[in-house]
């Protein structure tokens, strides 16, 4: 998880004197970004009262103080909603297993309405698949089994898959770019949910397993994640480039409903073929590759 003020003082090395518009007369400096002092000049309050912001005693911080941060530290619209997520913490979060996660009604009769032709999975908060459409399994996932998000305990957690499974990385053409949008994601989530246990333990993971993830996770990007592209090399249908786009449900918007579509005449072909070979095979004989590669809970 991650503290207020280390946030502040990761963004605060990434502002130069210069682009804060400050001179410095060519004196030498010890801080590769601004220094307290100078933050706390631009944002408008006092350097003791920025002290205590980096030292975690953000509990009298106002939307006004938040926001001027956030200028003078030339953050973007999700980056400043993750600033105000840290400093409206507590300051000492206890960790708690929260129950585990359902779709929605609602959300699984809107998958269900979908086309095959469509691919799409229903994600939980901390990248749980909680759902999909037999496309959607085939499209990202086929050496899973079908009905593998509909016990808690075996739903394939997209996160790991992505930087523990040698299937997932295959499959992305594009992993180094994708990987990077779903470390920025998961540490926005992080700053949403402070006291999740599962959360905290999947993080815990993929820093021990994964030097990757480490590395980005110790960049510290914030992003969301709505929209992107995916290019596969699957190994059914081949080379295909997808568009996924994220559908939230105001009744549980933790949960996100993400559909793909072909970005060209071939990857549209490619995902007809694939809707209809799924079709044919149902479920699909996939257990065995499952437990080969191993990355379900």
């Amino acid at each position: 998880m991650e503290s207020l003020g280390a946030f502040l003082k990761r963004r605060r090395d990434l502002v130069t004197p210069e682009m804060a518009g400050l001179r410095t007369y060519g004196t030498t400096r010890r801080v590769p970004g601004l220094r307290r002092e100078e933050l706390a000049q631009l944002a408008g309050v006092s350097v003791g009262y920025y002290i205590r912001l980096e030292q975690g005693q953000a509990e009298s911080a106002s939307e006004q103080v938040l926001d001027a941060l956030a200028r003078v530290l030339r953050l973007d619209p999700i980056e400043a909603v993750h600033l105000h997520n840290l400093a409206r913490q507590p300051g000492n979060p206890g960790l708690s297993e929260p129950p585990a996660e359902e779709p929605h009604p609602r959300v699984v009769a809107l998958l269900e309405s979908l086309s095959e032709a469509m691919p799409a999975i229903v994600l939980g908060r901390r990248g749980d698949v909680l759902a999909w459409n037999r496309t959607g399994h085939a499209l990202l996932a086929e050496h899973v089994p079908f009905e593998a998000p509909q016990e808690a305990a075996r739903r394939p957690s997209v996160p790991r898959m992505f930087f523990l499974d040698p299937f997932t990385r295959d499959l992305h053409r594009n992993w180094d770019e994708l990987a990077r949008v779903h470390v920025a994601y998961l540490r926005l989530t992080a700053g949403r949910f402070p006291t999740d246990a599962l959360l905290a333990k999947l993080i815990g993971e993929l820093t021990m397993r994964s030097a990757e993830f480490a590395t980005l996770w110790a960049e510290g990007e914030v992003a969301d994640c709505t929209v992107g592209t995916m290019h596969l090399r699957h190994p059914t249908v081949g080379a295909a480039g997808v568009s996924y786009q994220v559908w939230l449900q105001p009744d549980s918007p933790d949960h996100r409903l993400e559909v793909y579509t072909p970005n060209d005449p071939g990857s549209a072909d490619a995902l007809r073929l694939l809707a209809h070979r799924s079709a044919e095979s149902g479920s699909g004989d996939f257990p065995q590759l499952a437990a080969e590669h191993g990355f379900a809970h």
